[in-house]
């Protein structure tokens, strides 16, 4: 497991990708995640994001980049889903992720779990902590509480944050200001200009997903350019 400062220090400035795929979709496959995430490294990408222990599994055993690995799991009476339970944060530590990405919002939890509970666990095994966040109250919370990153990851996706066109780059530069943790720009990042302006806004690294590893949304949106995409628009 590479140590922490060093960890971190390896993702400052660098592009971070997240490597998943719909529930329905047949890239929805440890063996095919997992090989996403070794092309994503060896075109230079710092470090990747999976979902779930056995995607996280399979991605260790062939990068050697860190892995930010989160669990996205439903329950009935919490709209909270990344890495919701202390269980969840094992099963993705024990599966060799090197930092636990987990809903930081204020929102209640499946079975009544803390937000502080989850990260302990995540820290009584020595990884790090990141704090996925839709506002900067979020962002100041989480940091209060030990977590060694943030991410804008939720900004746009809750009740209480409002949904940008692009990525929410007012957040990363009120958090990067205002904290000293690094500031991970996270959603609607769709094109290296957005990549550079969310530096410029003082982020310590940058996720891309869908724009870089969306295969299913990305054929979705070119077939319905299409004269028989549209077609079949028009007959639905």
């Amino acid at each position: 497991m590479i140590h922490s400062q060093q960890l971190l220090a390896h993702l400052r400035n660098r592009l971070i990708v997240s490597c998943q795929a719909p529930a329905e979709s047949p890239l929805h496959d440890p063996y095919v995640i997992a090989r996403l995430a070794r092309a994503a490294e060896l075109q230079g990408a710092g470090g990747v994001r999976i979902d779930s222990p056995a995607h996280v599994a399979a991605t260790r055993a062939l990068v050697g980049v860190p892995i930010i690995g989160l669990h996205k799991q439903t329950h009935d009476g919490s709209a909270v889903y990344i890495t919701p339970t202390c269980g969840a944060a094992a099963g993705v530590v024990e599966a060799g992720a090197d930092i636990v990405a987990v809903d930081a919002t204020a929102r209640h939890r499946p079975h009544g779990e803390r937000l502080v509970d989850i990260i302990g666990v995540i820290k009584a095994h020595g990884r790090l902590v990141m704090a996925d966040v839709a506002t900067e109250t979020q962002g100041f919370a989480a940091a209060d509480l030990g977590v060694d990153l943030i991410a804008t990851t939720l900004s746009g996706y809750t009740e209480d944050s409002l949904r940008h066109p692009g990525p929410d780059l007012v957040l990363v530069e009120r958090l990067a200001t205002a904290t000293r943790l690094p500031v991970v720009a996270e959603g609607r990042i769709r094109s290296a200009s957005d990549v550079r302006a969310a530096f410029r806004a003082g982020a310590y690294a940058v996720v891309v997903g869908g724009a870089i590893t969306g295969i299913d949304a990305l054929v979705r949106h070119f077939v319905e350019a299409t004269p028989a995409g549209l077609a079949e628009t028009t007959d639905a």
